[in-house]
Order: C-alpha cells, then sequence, then structure tokens
C-alpha cells in the first residue's frame, strides 16, 4: 500500500458530480478535511482525518487514533501530538467518546480535558460529545459509520457525534440537537451541522431486519418528506442498500436544522481504503479516522 500521495497522485472517488463539500488540506505530512460551512461560522477549528500523515505502521498506517485496535500506544500518541499542533494546543485538549453504538451523549467541560488520550476515561457508553467551553478538542472515531458535526455560532456551543445504523435509526443527530437545546438553550434553527465520510449506499448491504428498522423509522408522519426508496435499495433478494448519508440528512432535518445549514458529505470510506480506513473493505484490519472539533476562544 503506497500512502503519502500528493494530491495529485490521490485521486479520490466522490459519489457526486457536484462541486466538492469537502476541502482537502494539508499540515506537515498530515492531510485532513474540512467543511466549508463549519468554516464559515468562524468559531470552531475542525477536520476530519484521512489515513495520511501518521506514524502508525502495518494495518494501521499511517494516522490511526484507536488505542485498542493493536497499534503501539506510543505511535497513537505521536498521531494525537501532530493533530494537536493543527489546533495550536497540546495533548491534553482532546476529549473521546466511548462508543458503544449507543444515543448518550455526554455534556463535557474542563473537568473531561485529556479524557481518552492523557487521562483515562470516566465513563463508557458515550457516542456524543457536546460543550460550550473554548479549548476543548471533542473527538469521535470511525471507520464506515458516520461522523456527524455541529456548531452553533448564536450560543457558541458545539457537538460532535458517531452515528451508526443503529444510532442512524435511533437519531443520534436528534439526540445531540436536543442535548444542545437543553444544556446551551440552542435554537436549531441556528445550528450549522454536517455530515462526513462514511460508508456510501452501494458499498453498504444490510438484511432484512435492518432495513425493516429504517422503514419503522421513516414511516412516521414527521418523516412524510422522505421517500423511503431513497433511503432503501431493494436488492430482491432479501438483502438492500442503505443510504446512511440520505437517512442521516432527514433526521437533522426533522431536528430542525435549516437545509441551508446541512453540509452532506460526498466521499465514502470503503470506496477509497487507502486514503480512508474503512472495516468493510479491510474486513476489520484497520485503524480509526477521527471526527475533531474545538470552540476557538473569543477574540
Amino acid at each position: 500500500m503506497k500512502l503519502f500521495k500528493s494530491e495529485v497522485e490521490m485521486e479520490i472517488i466522490r459519489k457526486s458530480k457536484e462541486e466538492p463539500v469537502l476541502k482537502r488540506k494539508r499540515y506537515g505530512e498530515i492531510e485532513y478535511l474540512t467543511f466549508p460551512k463549519l468554516e464559515n461560522t468562524g468559531i470552531v477549528t475542525h477536520l476530519m482525518s484521512t489515513r495520511i500523515g501518521g506514524v502508525s505502521k502495518g494495518i494501521y498506517a499511517t494516522m490511526n487514533y484507536s488505542y485498542k485496535r493493536g497499534d503501539n500506544p506510543a505511535c497513537v500518541d505521536e498521531n494525537f501530538r501532530r493533530t494537536a499542533e493543527i489546533f495550536g494546543t497540546d495533548m491534553s485538549a482532546f476529549v473521546c467518546s466511548e462508543q458503544t453504538h449507543t444515543t448518550n451523549v455526554r455534556v463535557v467541560t474542563a473537568a473531561d480535558r485529556g479524557k481518552g488520550v492523557t487521562v483515562t476515561k470516566d465513563y463508557n457508553h458515550v457516542d456524543g460529545l457536546v460543550t460550550n467551553e473554548p479549548g476543548l478538542i471533542l473527538t469521535t472515531t470511525y471507520a464506515d459509520c458516520v461522523p456527524l458535526f455541529f456548531v452553533d455560532p448564536v450560543k457558541r456551543a458545539i457537538g460532535c457525534s458517531h452515528s451508526g445504523w443503529r444510532g442512524t435509526v435511533a437519531q443520534m443527530g436528534k439526540v445531540t440537537v436536543e442535548t444542545m437545546q437543553r444544556a446551551y438553550g440552542c435554537n436549531p434553527a441556528d445550528i450549522v451541522a454536517a455530515i462526513g465520510p462514511s460508508i456510501c449506499q452501494d458499498c453498504y448491504e444490510v438484511s432484512d431486519d435492518v432495513a425493516e428498522a429504517f422503514r419503522t423509522l421513516f414511516s412516521q408522519e414527521k418523516y412524510a418528506f422522505v421517500r423511503i426508496e431513497d433511503v432503501l435499495f431493494d436488492k430482491h433478494n432479501g438483502k438492500y442498500q442503505l443510504n446512511l448519508w440520505k437517512a442521516n440528512e432527514a433526521v437533522l432535518l426533522s431536528a430542525g436544522i435549516r437545509p441551508e445549514n446541512l453540509d452532506v458529505t460526498d466521499i465514502c470510506t470503503c470506496c477509497n481504503p487507502d486514503y480512508l480506513f474503512s472495516h468493510r473493505a479491510s474486513q476489520g484490519k484497520r485503524g480509526n479516522l477521527a471526527a475533531f472539533i474545538m470552540l476557538n476562544a473569543q477574540n
């Protein structure tokens, strides 16, 4: 596997012919992705990682953020240290999730600083994080599941959530918005959100029990604007192709996010296994990507 490719050499397979939603950026050897809508709020620093620019070896090459998949912890430490430089801070700024496909969202404060990287986590079953405290880097990890980013520029609050099929059918995006409403008084109409790189519909085959869960979700009256055919493609053999991007978009819109405040990825993890970690493409032999977001200090 050849990594550290230049932008010219590395052609990303996109799922849309429209103008790219994500920007590709470099910091030293690191290549990462950002959403213009989130950047344009002017109050956050954020990124979605790629595989490029770290020090991990083998199946974890090179920018792996998981301490639990067998990688050398010193390599993971260095990957976090390099990423902290992009944010202009150090490794103690990270606060990590503890993902088990729940819809539990933790309200993060300064007391959580460093948890998951420089400090042992004292919580379990947390797939989402929100905060209104500057300087904390909310961190969630991925290898096909859907990253969700949230920024409220009015209340100066942010969030980051992990949404696989279980999280999506349990409306993780809506749960995160509701947590921001309760904790910070956010108005969903003010929140700018983004759906990050994850597995696309063409690559994501599911069985009838998963399909039925989505049919049940989108049969609700509040989802009358959703065509189930846009979420599920029936292969007529008891298998379906599931569109997690479209499903999460619907969940966020139903939660009150305005269409003009939402960016949806056009990059699939499974279609780009040299560039992004994919559980399906690697048959589980892989590291983890990460989504990061930090509220900047006020000037």
